[in-house]
């Protein structure tokens, strides 16, 4: 299987430089290249890629907004691509359906395989860009009030793998927490995406916070 990967960013030369890189893995092919969140857009529509990479800050139309259309009208997965470690857009990104952050100083092999990780289902976050996610749920900000209606829809078993999912744990902890197998674990997990209309564990630690099963400061490492 090829992935087919769109690169979006108003510097051409970082654009240039992660798609010669993309381009020299055997299952990755760059199908575009955008300088705006317009151009990104666009992209996205024409050709139905299976990741889009977008800097977050470009003139025009930003990423933020590129990234609110190109998850809602595609199946595609954004990774946000930022200089800044503490980026203010970072919690409405991942609502919008981001899949996570990498900076653009990324190291090679790291850019490579979060495109690999991202369509295989995984989400991910650079360290420095976790840190400032937990931060904002540890201060409140950008918290809705709790929307403890969404749990209606899961089992009990399942609002415990969310909450679980909301604390940082892998399939394999939550397997040990709950005593069930890993397998059994993949199950709950994928009903809780199905049931709220999540497209990854990220939007999944989100839920946990704005349905109230993981408080601020009730976070564990």
């Amino acid at each position: 299987m090829t992935i087919r990967v769109v690169v979006a960013d108003d510097q051409e030369l970082v654009r240039a430089g992660f798609a010669m890189i993309l381009t020299a893995q055997p299952d990755i092919e760059v199908v575009a290249e955008a300088g705006n969140g317009f151009e990104a857009v666009g992209a996205a529509r024409a050709h139905r890629p299976d990741v889009v990479l977008l800097d977050i800050r470009m003139p025009g139309m930003d990423g933020l907004e590129a990234a609110r259309i190109v998850c809602a009208e595609t199946d595609c997965r954004v990774i946000m691509l930022t200089t800044y470690g503490q980026d203010d857009y970072l919690f409405d990104a991942l609502r919008a359906g981001a899949s996570g952050f990498l900076l653009k100083d990324v190291r090679r092999d790291d850019l490579v395989y979060a495109v690999r990780a991202v369509v295989a289902g995984e989400s991910l976050l650079a360290p420095s860009v976790t840190r400032a996610l937990i931060a904002a749920f540890t201060s409140g900000r950008a918290l809705p009030p709790p929307r403890t209606e969404l749990l209606d829809a899961l089992t009990a078993r399942e609002r415990e793998t969310l909450r679980l999912l909301g604390r940082g744990l892998t399939n394999a902890e939550i397997a040990a927490a709950l005593v069930v197998s890993e397998h059994t674990v993949k199950t709950h997990v994928s009903n809780v995406l199905t049931k709220l209309g999540l497209r990854d564990r990220v939007q999944a630690v989100i839920a946990a916070y704005e349905t109230g099963l993981v408080t601020p400061g009730g976070f564990t490492a």
